[in-house]
């Protein structure tokens, strides 16, 4: 009788290479599927250290510019940020993986597929959720949810035991979850709130208080929502977004320290780091200023913080998100324009921004002369304005 064959996303960390093992001793042939979202160095050594764990076959795939264009960058035009602290840079690359694993096991004839998720984490939802939406034959295993290894010290000891090659040990128990768009960091001493993450915690960003005296500014173009050109030169999306990290990195642009509410019910605590999230939000959001009305941009906020919701809680591929996405589609036709940035010791703030469709008029808006705003317009608006709070 064949193996049941699984297709486990991998990533090489602990979890799902302990995972390996665990699900070749309980009578799987295991598929290795392994996702390039930027944080690939090695692919070779992942593959070798897949098979060495147990997988029968390592499938990797360089996802970095669909998960850009379709996942980061449509995360960027809704301007969702979760709980006003996280860029969701892994949340936006789950139903990503999710689909490229629906198809590979539709393709291997696979029965199963596997990740390394906890039960208490946020990545089983989007993980089986999205499974679920796009293939509902195939059943979902979670080894770290049925396992007997109860503390990440155990996973070690097992990992240990049987020779499977591991970056975390005791003494730097982290879980880091990186890709293009941003590091999460959480385990170890972040578990208490009460103390400070050390600075060997951060993996990408330097600490502003070490960061360059002197600031340096940089100009995002953008065409209907997506960025572009850095200081006038067109760059890639993945070149675009390389090139950010590094200098908001730098500068210690985009760092997080939260305290978040999970899908599953509790509060955690995790650090973040996305210096080019930080900063392409940074300039989005004030060239929506610029071009949006009033109206269409104070409701957009809500919609915002739906979407980060939608995207935090696994529901990609639903009804509600891609409705969404048509609202915002529609909001970003005008949000075309250049945005000058100032860098400095942790902060991005906007300094000056251009538009053909920007709705500012300096002649209504000037004090000075050239004014054309027909101030004696104002009694009448207010006294309509204010009609229903008379007390006639």
């Amino acid at each position: 009788m064949a193996k049941k064959k699984i297709i486990l996303a991998y990533s090489g960390g602990l979890d799902t290479s302990v995972a390996v093992t665990w699900l070749k001793q309980k009578g799987f042939n295991v598929i290795a599927f392994c996702a390039d979202l930027g944080q690939m160095k090695n692919s070779a050594q992942l593959e070798k250290k897949a098979i060495k764990s147990g997988a029968s076959k390592v499938i990797i795939k360089d996802l970095r510019e669909e998960f850009i264009k379709e996942y980061a960058f449509e995360s960027l035009k809704a301007s969702a940020i979760y709980e006003n602290g996280y860029y969701m840079a892994t949340a936006l690359s789950r139903p990503l993986i999710a689909k490229h694993m629906v198809g590979i096991a539709e393709k291997q004839k696979a029965q199963f597929v596997g990740h390394g998720c906890t039960g208490k984490g946020n990545d089983q939802v989007r993980f089986e959720v999205s499974v679920a939406a796009l293939n509902s034959k195939l059943k979902t295993i979670a080894p770290v949810r049925e396992w007997e290894l109860k503390t990440r010290k155990a996973e070690i000891d097992f990992a240990k035991k049987h020779k499977i090659p591991v970056e975390a040990s005791k003494k730097s128990p982290y879980s880091i979850d990186k890709n293009l768009w941003g590091v999460s960091v959480e385990c170890g001493i972040l578990e208490d709130p009460k103390k400070q993450p050390p600075k060997g915690a951060y993996q990408i960003t330097i600490d502003p208080e070490d960061s360059p005296k002197r600031a340096v500014y940089l100009t995002i173009s953008f065409k209907k929502g997506i960025p572009t050109a850095v200081n006038g030169k067109a760059l890639s999306v993945i070149k675009l977004v390389e090139h950010l990290n590094k200098i908001g990195g730098k500068h210690g642009i985009g760092r997080s320290d939260l305290v978040e509410n999970r899908l599953v019910g509790i509060k955690s605590r995790e650090i973040y780091e996305a210096p080019a999230a930080a900063i392409l939000h940074a300039a989005h959001k004030d060239l929506e200023s610029l071009t949006l009305d009033r109206e269409t941009l104070h409701f957009k906020d809500i919609i915002s913080l739906k979407f980060s919701e939608i995207v935090y809680y696994g529901l990609w591929f639903t009804p509600l998100k891609e409705a969404l996405s048509a609202f915002i589609d529609k909001t970003q036709r005008r949000v075309t324009g250049t945005i000058k940035l100032k860098l400095y010791k942790g902060q991005c703030s906007a300094v000056s921004r251009n538009s053909k469709f920007s709705l500012y008029s300096k002649a209504l808006a000037t004090y000075e002369e050239g004014d054309t705003f027909n101030q004696e317009f104002a009694k009448g608006f207010i006294e309509l304005w204010g009609l229903p709070y008379k007390k006639l």
